[in-house]
C-alpha cells in the first residue's frame, strides 16, 4: 500500500523551496505507474523507503521527493478505455532544492540521475523552479536591452552572420571575409561553432585580426560590426583561452553550452564584462530521445538563460531540421518572456535563414530577435556585403509591410537572393 507521505498536492508546495519536475514515461499495462512514481520520488532523494540505519522521519520530511501528480495520456478514466499497447503518462515529482542547491551539476543529477538513469526510462519535459532558488542565478548581464544599447539598433531585428567556410581558415583569411561582410552593415559576425581555438587559427589571433577588419569597415561605413569569438574549449584550457581573447580585445564570446556544460558557461558569464552567446550545438543528444533526456525548451531555453547567456542560437522548423513548432515557440519563450529577476535573453533564429524567411520570423516573435544568416550572406553571388544588404532590405520590407517582390524591383541584391534562395515556382 502506498504511504501517504509520498504524495503532496501542488498547492501545498507551490510557494516552498521545491523543484517541480514533469516526466514523460511509457509503461507496459502490467506496471503499476503509482508504484513507479513513488520509487522515483524516493530513489532520487533519500534513496529508500525500506527502513535502514540513518534514515529518520525528519530526514524524509526535509529531503524526500514527493509525487504531485500522475497524468494519463490519453486521460483514461475507465478500464474499458485502456488498450493492449504501452500506456503513457506524465509524472510530476517535487524535489527539495536544499538537496542540490543553486547549481547545475547536482540539480541535473537529482532530476535525471539514479532511478531516472537506471530503472525508469523517462524524459524531463518541464521544470518549474522556485523564485528563491532562481534568485541565486544572475542570468544575462546584457540581455535584449543591453544588446540594443550595444549595437544602437532599436527598431528592427538584429542581423548576425557566421563566417563560412566553417573551419580551415587562417586568421588572415577569416579577417578578409569579415571585412567584406562588415561592409554590408551587419550587426554581428561570429565564428562557426566548428571553429574555436585550433592551432591553425588561434582564437586570440582571430580577435586581433577581426577587430582590425571591423575597424577598417567602420571607417568606410560608419557602422560597427561586433565580432563574437568562439572560445569553446576543454576545461583545462578554457581559462587560458578566455584570458587570451580578453587581452586581445574581445567584445563578445561564444560557448557551446551542451559541450562545455552549463556550470562552466555560468562561471564565465558571471566573471566577464562582455556579452556571452550560447550555441545549441550538440544539444540534440539530450533532446531527441522520446523516452530519455530533456526537452529542448529547457536545454536551449531555460538553462542557458539561467547560466547567463545574453543571446542564444536556437533551431527552427524552417531550415530542414524536423523541430516541432511547439518546441520552437517554447524555447523562444523560455529565453525571452518575463522570469523573476532574470533579464530576457535574445533568441537567435538560425538554420537556413535567407531573405525570403524574414517575414515569417518577425510574424512569429516580433523584432526582438536576431536573424542568423550564414550561407545566404556568404553565398550571395554579388558577395557577402550584398548578402547583408539583401537581408537588411528584406527586414525593411517586412517592417514597412512592403511585398518582397515589390521591394526586389528596387533592390538588385534582394532580387538576386530571392531568385537563388527562394525562387518562385
Amino acid at each position: 500500500m502506498s504511504h501517504p507521505s509520498l504524495f503532496v498536492l501542488p498547492e501545498h508546495v507551490r510557494d516552498q523551496d521545491y523543484a517541480l519536475a514533469t516526466y514523460y514515461i511509457q509503461l507496459d499495462p502490467s506496471v503499476d505507474v503509482v508504484k513507479k512514481a513513488e520509487t522515483m520520488a524516493v530513489g532520487q532523494t533519500v534513496g529508500t523507503w525500506v527502513p535502514v540505519p540513518g534514515v529518520t522521519d525528519e530526514m524524509r520530511e526535509k529531503h524526500m521527493g514527493r509525487v504531485v501528480n500522475i497524468l494519463d495520456a490519453p486521460p483514461c478514466e475507465l478500464s474499458t478505455q485502456i488498450g493492449d499497447g504501452l500506456r503513457t503518462y506524465f509524472i510530476q515529482i517535487v524535489y527539495p532544492t536544499v538537496n542540490f542547491g543553486p547549481q547545475f551539476p547536482m540539480m541535473f543529477t537529482t532530476l535525471l540521475g539514479n532511478d531516472a538513469s537506471t530503472s525508469a526510462q523517462v524524459k524531463l519535459v518541464d521544470l518549474q523552479l522556485p523564485e528563491n532558488f532562481l534568485s541565486h542565478f544572475k542570468g544575462p548581464k546584457f540581455g535584449i536591452q543591453g544588446l540594443r544599447e550595444l549595437t544602437g539598433v532599436w527598431d528592427r531585428p538584429l542581423l548576425l552572420n557566421m563566417i563560412k567556410p566553417c573551419t580551415g581558415l587562417t586568421p588572415e583569411a577569416g579577417a578578409k571575409i569579415f571585412y567584406e561582410t562588415a561592409l554590408g552593415g551587419v550587426d554581428f559576425i561570429k565564428d562557426d561553432e566548428l571553429l574555436a581555438n585550433p592551432d591553425f587559427c588561434p582564437a586570440a589571433k582571430r580577435v586581433k585580426a577581426y577587430n582590425e577588419a571591423a575597424k577598417a569597415a567602420y571607417e568606410k561605413t560608419g557602422k560597427e560590426t561586433i565580432y563574437i569569438c568562439n572560445i569553446t574549449d576543454s576545461s583545462a584550457r578554457l581559462k587560458d583561452t578566455l584570458s587570451a581573447v580578453l587581452e586581445a580585445g574581445a567584445k563578445a564570446v561564444m560557448l557551446c553550452f551542451s559541450t562545455v556544460g552549463y556550470s562552466t558557461f555560468r562561471a564565465i558569464s558571471e566573471q566577464i564584462p562582455i556579452p556571452v552567446m550560447g550555441h545549441y550545438a550538440a544539444s540534440g543528444i539530450s533532446n531527441e530521445g522520446l523516452n530519455s533526456g530533456l526537452s529542448s525548451h529547457l536545454s536551449i531555453g531555460k538553462f542557458p538563460r539561467m547560466a547567463g547567456a545574453d543571446l542564444v542560437m536556437m533551431n527552427t522548423p524552417y531550415g530542414g531540421y524536423p523541430l516541432t513548432r511547439q518546441q520552437y515557440f517554447k524555447t523562444a519563450h523560455q529565453l525571452s518572456l518575463p522570469c523573476c529577476h532574470l533579464k530576457p535573453t535574445m533568441p537567435i533564429c538560425g538554420g537556413g535563414v535567407h531573405p525570403g524567411m524574414v517575414q515569417r520570423f518577425i510574424d512569429d516573435f516580433g523584432t526582438d530577435i536576431i536573424l542568423a544568416a550564414g550561407g545566404a550572406i556568404q553565398g550571395h553571388p554579388q558577395g557577402p556585403a550584398a548578402g547583408v544588404r539583401a537581408m537588411s532590405q528584406a527586414i525593411t520590407a517586412a517592417l514597412t509591410h512592403t511585398p518582397l517582390t515589390t521591394a526586389a524591383t528596387h533592390h538588385p541584391e534582394l532580387k538576386t537572393a530571392l531568385d537563388l534562395f527562394s525562387p518562385t515556382p
